[in-house]
């Protein structure tokens, strides 16, 4: 149950991500019959804090706010990338995840996750640019440069700036249900949710690695979700053995072909039931399931909800029938 919210600050904290969280969870909207969530913000290193945005913020509560929290949110900061964090502050936050709690981290504020061991072993996200120190810094962690957050339970990772809303939707949603969050997106003039990744706020592509060996690859890929392919075929237009395209694909994008083209896959069936009114068998069939059934049971299976029922929840009933 997600009743008691913190936001930890440190020293540099960005007033835009802290606001995102304040807006979600720490408003008053009991007259609609909303939720009250029992917020605070607390510090990490004092009481009376700085912004990267030249002024300062006075914070009454510090580390022991934590210790109850259902959901603790980390927003970005300035030298997240570079900086050491307090043991105190790692420590609570990996008390807070045994324990079960939420932990979510918007923009930069994953480096704080990261260097509590949060990330080991998980996928998460932060802004494109950060990408690359991210996974520099945590080379445990399973880094996806191309969404707009991760929910890799109970750690909750989001990208740059406005997708820390999407994030905070995102874990109303799959709390207290799809009718809270999309009232609160109202309330905020934002939409309940946002489909596609950070590529498409990109101003140019994100520099190849050194490794860089599959990116034609992907790109293909991308282009012919709807064909059956294998890796054997996928090596060969990589000019590799299957072994060794398998092993550098699992190195250079975190996941194996399969699961890639299937994220893709549903990905592609959520902006087409969003901006559509193509049928279940012709959507099926566009985004390589083949049929309704298997459609559904993929789609059921990543987020949870059925192809109509999406449909309903961001078109109408109108677009769903």
């Amino acid at each position: 149950m997600l009743n008691n919210v913190a936001v930890i600050l440190l020293d540099g904290v960005h007033p835009f991500e802290l606001g995102v969280v304040c807006e979600v969870f720490g408003l008053d909207r009991s007259d609609e019959g909303l939720p009250v969530y029992d917020f605070a913000v607390a510090s990490a290193e004092g009481p009376t804090l700085s912004t990267h945005a030249g002024f300062s913020v006075s914070v009454p509560y510090g580390l022991e706010r934590l210790e109850e929290a259902d959901l603790i949110a980390v927003p970005a900061g300035s030298n997240y990338t570079e900086r050491t964090y307090p043991p105190e502050l790692l420590d609570a936050l990996r008390r807070a995840a045994d324990r079960g709690a939420r932990v979510l981290s918007v923009c930069s504020g994953v480096f704080v996750l990261g260097a509590a061991g949060l990330l080991d072993g998980r996928r998460c996200t932060v802004h494109w640019r950060h990408a690359d120190a991210l996974t520099r810094r945590h080379p445990r962690a399973i880094v996806e440069p191309d969404v707009l957050y991760v929910d890799e339970h109970p750690v909750v990772t989001s990208a740059g700036t406005a997708a820390g809303i999407d994030a905070c939707l995102h874990i109303v949603r799959k709390e207290q249900g799809p009718e809270v969050a999309n009232a609160i997106a109202r309330r905020m003039v934002v939409p309940p949710h946002r489909a596609g990744g950070q590529a498409q706020y990109v101003e140019r592509p994100l520099p190849r690695s050194r490794c860089d060996t599959v990116g034609e690859v992907l790109v293909w890929m991308e282009r012919h979700l709807d064909e059956e392919v294998t890796v054997e075929q996928l090596a060969a237009r990589a000019h590799m053995s299957p072994r060794t395209f398998a092993r550098r694909f699992q190195q250079e994008t975190g996941t194996t072909p399969y699961r890639w083209i299937l994220r893709q896959r549903v990905l592609l069936a959520q902006r087409l039931l969003e901006a559509t009114d193509e049928t279940m068998d012709t959507i099926a069939d566009r985004t390589g399931f083949g049929t309704a059934a298997a459609l559904r049971h993929q789609f059921v299976r990543s987020l949870g909800t059925t192809p109509q029922a999406y449909r309903r929840t961001f078109r109408g009933p109108e677009a769903a029938a």
